[in-house]
């Protein structure tokens, strides 16, 4: 497989704003109407969302969710294990997180976890990292089997953009809480998170859980990218 985050295009954007909030607002509609019709499927939905620091998930995730019932969708940030989580299997914590039938279910980072940051820092073993891949295509196999819809964007953007977002979050007050030196210590190893997610495409990208790529170096560009194709899955999975 070729390195496919090398070959998107990041200059992809929408000029006029006017138009941007207009087709936001018509997807969402879009997204309300599905969820009644996931609730009375009784299947599920799974959406995962990765990429690195800055690249826009909280803003996409939050135009998928905000229209939406907030009774038939959970949103997890997924931050470090507990100490309870580090003494079990560390798929364990995300099974007691799949959706029941006729929910959603969001993660802000996820299961892959395992073959990209952790690899790259060394918190698991090579043995461990590798043997990931076909634990997690199992699970997701499993879960589709049983219904479910799983959906993976992973959202790229440039190293320079990285910087300046970093840059904008460190001299605003109201969004200090965005960056942490974990995330400046992140990008000193961006050459390693990049092969460890090409890695990962080659590795999980499946029939019953393929991934798309979302170029994200324009926010309103890549959270209308992500909301068309939710809305081209579920036209095709739950019908008009």
């Amino acid at each position: 497989m070729p390195d496919l985050l090398s070959e998107l295009d990041l200059t992809k954007q929408v000029d006029e704003k006017s138009d941007y909030r207009a087709r936001v607002h018509e997807l969402q509609l879009s997204l309300l109407h599905f969820q009644r019709k996931i609730l009375e499927s009784k299947r599920s939905v799974i959406l995962v969302f990765e990429g690195p620091d800055a690249a826009g998930k909280g803003g996409v995730i939050k135009r998928v969710a905000e229209k939406l019932d907030p009774r038939l969708i959970r949103v997890y940030s997924i931050v470090k294990p507990t100490e309870e989580e580090y003494r079990r299997h560390y798929l364990w914590r995300f099974w007691t997180k799949m959706p029941t039938q006729g929910e959603i279910v969001v993660f802000d980072r996820s299961w892959y976890g395992r073959v990209l940051v952790e690899r790259v820092e060394g918190f698991c073993t090579e043995k461990e990292w590798h043997r990931a891949y076909d634990e997690i295509n199992a699970m997701e196999k499993t879960l589709s089997d049983g219904g479910a819809v799983i959906m993976k964007f992973y959202l790229h953007i440039s190293k320079e953009e990285q910087l300046s977002r970093f840059e904008k979050r460190a001299a605003d007050p109201y969004k200090h809480w965005k960056i942490s030196a974990e995330d400046w210590r992140n990008r000193r190893k961006w050459k390693e998170h990049l092969e460890s997610a090409e890695d990962m495409f080659a590795q999980t990208w499946t029939k019953a859980a393929p991934w798309h790529l979302i170029e994200g170096e324009f926010k309103w560009y890549a959270r209308l990218k992500v909301l068309k194709a939710v809305v081209k899955k579920f036209t095709q999975e739950f019908g008009e």
